[in-house]
């Protein structure tokens, strides 16, 4: 199986979803719609492509595509041909919804509670949407990139041991 013959079963099948394609370190990455991910994954899962495992599940945060602001990466496998696959979605910060793949695969329970938890990505019909890690009173979701990084009223800490 190779990038180009998943590539093309994928734009035969859904021609209107495919947003791009490209293939960092030989890895085929498609862009697709948010409101298809469900039937993508639902098609390589149960298509002759037999992509049949769900290795993660996580989120992206670009604060400088305010269009693109949050995304979901999907990274899929066919464990008998080791053919991997990455399919990300995008979203705006107005809309920070996505189906759920739940009822396809039992895995993406935790990796979506993690995502909602890490990013606050709502996942519609998950069957147990809180917080995994962080605590359930956090308040706020923090890998989104609005938080500084370090405490500038710190005093104890030299940049010069930061390579600053």
């Amino acid at each position: 199986m190779t990038n180009e013959f998943v590539l093309e079963a994928i734009t035969r099948e859904f021609p209107e979803t495919v947003i791009s394609s490209s293939e960092p370190y030989g890895m085929l990455t498609i862009e697709v719609k948010k409101e298809d991910i469900k039937k993508v994954v639902h098609y390589l899962k149960d298509s002759s492509l037999e992509i049949n495992f769900l290795t993660d599940v996580c989120g992206i945060h670009y604060p400088e595509f305010p269009d693109k602001e949050i995304g979901v990466v999907y990274h899929l496998q066919n464990m008998m041909t080791n053919f991997r696959l990455r399919l990300k979605i995008f979203m705006s910060r107005d809309n920070i919804e996505v189906d759920s793949l739940t009822e396809l695969y039992a895995g993406a329970n935790w990796m979506e509670r993690e995502t909602f938890d890490f990013y606050g990505i709502k996942f519609k019909g998950h069957p147990d949407l809180r917080p995994i890690l962080n605590m359930e009173d956090l308040g706020y979701h923090p890998m989104l990139k609005e938080y500084r990084l370090e405490d500038g009223t710190r005093t104890d800490k030299d940049d010069s041991m930061f390579g600053r």
